[in-house]
């Protein structure tokens, strides 16, 4: 699409806004305080299939609903690699969209099989040895899609993945009789579909120790609320579940030390806590997922991240494929910079000192890279419905006698919100961008890791509580009700029981859950679900 046809579809879409936001919104008859899940300035009253999609009253208030349509139009958008201004996609990408591992905004769906152009498929690959340590020799979300010459690092045409079903101690069965089940991905990946040596710290590794998981992407509204938790907050709540010595497994020693953080616990030199992603490895939400994901999975360059998403393995191998190097000048004949194609090939897809700053241009600006920013962390959360209903509120009385509200903490307070960013594109609280100050918020998370031990568990086995607000609306908003963070659970339940084993940090609550009545149970259900 070129330029021009990208401000008339932006002013349409504007133009469409404005009479959506004519409409009286879809507010309930009785608001309480966790009404406002999101706070005053962060929540919506949406409850259709956008629900996830709609701009903050902060966002709005500040006068910065035009620039919030200009960020979600890359979101949605799919990107080409030569198509202003959605170029990007090359040499190696992982979606060619941001959308379509976010259906709806969301949470993605459970597959059947790894195709990146399957909609709805948020599925990302882990690749570990048998120590789980990350292989060095891929990108830390491997890239299953490249733009010719080049090869895409795994074919992902011969990537399978099998759903096995799981009989817990209890077969499944809750004692008065009720059954449910329980189904887990295994991944397996020929090595004849790796382009790229098996190697951990530069070293070889043999394919029998490949172990291959899943990890699907998570929903993205509300961002910004969770970029307004203080940090001592944080802190503060680490320090009290430590103390408590409640949780069997404890705090992952990683990210606390016993009184304050530990190396892994704080993100790069901000002294911020991690707060991002299951494994906790982002930190303030201007190098979080949006500024992170736009470049590493469509492979778009802004101001900043610059270079390539690649490791060095995989430019070495493409460097000395005779494919690759007989059509590479073709394909970028302004990098015929020193006359050896392997020498030149290397160079552009590490992006070196060596490459000359007129081919080393951002595919988005500084201004569209702002733009972005502001739609990301302008994103609200749907408000909680139905709370005054009778089997709602019995359901939250259950859920905070079970335990569950220990590590679905129901609510915080954001701070001044005087936000950072790493990478110094933004200072220290940036007018640019939309602010949460003093907000009382519900996302139903302490944001720590814990770990309930399941077969073929995530990576490490430490994974953070995930936010339960705005969750169930996801059937609605992205067609799925797919939960955990391989959507191995198809309903709220089966999310439940995946929580049962024996060694879990959540054990002693679910062995609580299952003498509940089928009642009661539908009423924690019901409660999730309206929240």
């Amino acid at each position: 699409m070129k330029l021009k046809h990208l401000k008339f579809a932006l002013v349409a879409a504007l133009i469409a806004g404005l009479f959506v936001s004519c409409n009286p919104p879809d507010t309930p008859t009785e608001i309480t305080e966790e009404t406002y899940a999101g706070g005053k300035l962060g929540t919506t009253f949406n409850s259709s299939s956008t629900a996830y999609e709609d701009p903050t009253p902060a966002t709005e208030n500040a006068g910065l609903a035009t620039k919030f349509k200009y960020g979600e139009y890359f979101f949605e958008r799919t990107y080409t690699q030569n198509t202003e201004p959605f170029d990007g996609l090359g040499p190696l990408y992982i979606r060619s969209s941001c959308i379509a591992c976010h259906p709806g905004y969301g949470h993605g769906m459970r597959m059947n099989r790894y195709r990146a152009d399957d909609w709805g498929n948020g599925y990302l690959l882990v690749l570990v040895d048998r120590n789980d340590t990350y292989l060095s020799s891929y990108t830390g979300m491997p890239q299953t899609k490249a733009v010719a010459p080049f090869k895409a690092p795994i074919d992902e045409t011969q990537i399978n993945i099998s759903w096995l079903s799981y009989v817990d101690e209890w077969g499944n069965q809750f004692p008065d009789g009720e059954t449910y089940s329980l189904i887990y991905p295994e991944v397996t990946i020929p090595e004849k579909a790796f382009y790229v040596p098996l190697q951990v710290g530069g070293n070889d590794i043999p394919y029998s120790d490949l172990v291959v998981k899943l990890e699907s992407t998570i929903g993205i509204y509300g961002t910004g609320l969770i970029d307004a938790i203080p940090d001592d907050s944080l802190k503060a709540q680490y320090q009290k579940e430590y103390n408590d010595g409640y949780l069997p497994n404890g705090l992952n020693p990683a990210m606390w030390a016993g009184s304050d953080w530990a190396a892994s616990g704080l993100y790069g030199n901000t002294k911020h806590p991690k707060r991002y992603t299951y494994a906790l490895t982002r930190g303030p939400l201007q190098d979080a997922p949006g500024a992170n994901a736009i470049w590493n999975i469509t492979n778009v360059t802004h101001p900043t991240k610059m270079g390539h998403y690649m490791t060095a393995a995989y430019a070495q191998t493409a460097a000395n494929d005779p494919d690759v190097q007989a059509a590479f000048y073709d394909y970028f004949p302004q990098f015929n910079l020193t006359g050896d194609v392997a020498t030149d090939i290397y160079n552009y897809l590490m992006m070196n000192d060596q490459i000359p700053d007129n081919l080393k241009v951002p595919e988005m600006s500084a201004e569209e890279y702002s733009d972005f920013m502001v739609w990301h962390r302008g994103l609200a959360v749907p408000a909680a419905r139905n709370l005054s209903d009778e089997k709602v509120q019995h359901g939250k009385e259950l859920f905070t006698e079970l335990g569950c509200a220990y590590c679905h903490r129901p609510s915080w307070e954001t701070g001044d919100d005087i936000f950072t960013d790493p990478t110094g594109f933004f200072s220290d609280g940036d007018p640019r961008l939309p602010r949460y100050p003093n907000q009382k918020i519900w996302p139903y998370s302490d944001y720590v890791q814990h770990k309930l031990h399941m077969v073929n568990d995530i990576r490490t086995g430490w994974c953070r509580t995930t936010p339960l607000w705005g969750r169930g609306l996801s059937a609605i908003c992205t067609g799925s009700s797919d939960r955990l963070h391989d959507c191995r659970a198809r309903t709220v339940i089966e999310a439940i029981m995946w929580h049962g084993n024996a060694q879990s940090d959540a054990r002693k609550t679910i062995e609580k859950f299952r003498e509940l009545s089928k009642d009661d149970r539908d009423a924690v259900v019901s409660f999730i679900d309206a929240i």
